[in-house]
Parts: C-alpha cells; structure tokens; sequence
C-alpha cells in the first residue's frame, strides 16, 4: 500500500537514483527498472508532488482554476497520461460526508486550516492554504530494445528495432521537471494576485 506524503521524509527524494523518499520502495523500484531494461523493455509510472506553504487565494473560480492551471501544465510535459489532484480517482469511493474538508477554528483566529485534505490545497479552483498534492502519471518509453512488427510508406510488413541509449523509465527524469513547471504555474497565479491589489 502507497504511504501518503505526510509519512515520508521528502527530505530524501535525491537521495537515490529513482528520486523516491520511501528508501524501501526506492529499491524495490531500481530493482524493477533493471529488471525491465535486462528485458529489453520498458516501463511508466507516477510523480507525487506536494506543495507547501502556498498562501490562500491564488487561482479563479472559472477560466483560471489553479488545479486546471496545474494539469495543463503537468499533460504538457513528454510521456505525461495523467494527472490527479487531491484524492483524485479515489475520491470516488466516498461519500460526500466522508470526503468534504470541514474547517476547524484554531486558537489563532487568523487562520482557517481543514480537517483533511481530500481537495488537495485548492477548492472551487482557488488555493486554501493547505498543502497542495498531485501526482502526474507517465507512460512507458515507446522506443524498446525488441523487435516490433509494423508497416513502411508503402504497406509492406517491416520489422522495427530500436537502436540507441533509450531510458527504460522517464518517471526519474520527470521530477524537477514536475517541480519547475508547478513552480512556473504558482508564479505565474503569485504575480496575478499582486496585479489585482
């Protein structure tokens, strides 16, 4: 079973080659990837990403859904088939009891934090102060080390080999990437906030 992000020091994300900060699953997912790459083959996965600290109040309630801002940006990167924010496909299973963020009232009056986070920091488009989270999948490398069948120009049966230095997964390489473009997307929605006042 997937840890969430909150029992994982994300402060060892670089500590080893598959960029996981779950040191156990970080082996488990070298040792597939080799495994895969010995077989000539190849293999997809997925990015977590969390975003702290985000102040309230950046994003739209229509044009300008912070959350749709997000996955624009995430599909736009090569080898992306997916993006979820907050509970995503699992939120599905609940009920609406079960998955509303009802806010608490803290001792400091000044500030409204949720109880849960199944919305993922952003609700009705516009961020709420509460950690941002999303996970964006990525397919596998369509060049393989196996011989494939296909046709040429002219219809004939031809046979394809891929030939080259080929990753056998991108989801390593697709982390800053999935960092940087998240972080041009909250600049882009920080500076529009400061346009407004």
């Amino acid at each position: 079973m997937e840890k969430s992000y909150a029992e994982i020091d994300l402060s060892l994300t670089e500590t080893n080659d598959v960029r996981c900060p779950d040191t156990d699953l970080a082996e488990q997912m070298i040792d597939l990837i080799k495994q895969v790459r010995k077989a000539g083959d190849t293999i997809g996965g997925v990015v977590s990403a969390v975003v702290r600290g985000c102040p309230p109040g950046l994003g739209a309630p229509v044009f300008d859904k912070l959350h749709a801002e997000l996955g624009k940006a995430m599909l736009s990167i090569n080898a992306a088939k997916g993006f979820e924010y907050g509970s995503g496909f699992e939120g599905v299973k609940m009920l609406g009891s079960q998955h509303n963020d009802q806010f608490n009232t803290p001792a400091d009056t000044t500030s409204r934090l949720t109880r849960t986070n199944f919305s993922g920091g952003i609700q009705g488009g516009i961020s709420n102060g509460m950690d941002i989270y999303f996970r964006v999948a990525f397919k596998p490398v369509a060049t393989i080390m196996r011989d494939q069948e296909s046709f040429n120009a002219a219809g004939e049966p031809v046979t394809v080999s891929g030939k080259g230095r080929h990753d056998p997964c991108v989801v390593p390489r697709a982390v800053p990437i999935v960092e940087a473009m998240a972080a041009l997307v909250l600049a882009d929605h920080l500076l529009r906030a400061r346009t407004k006042v």
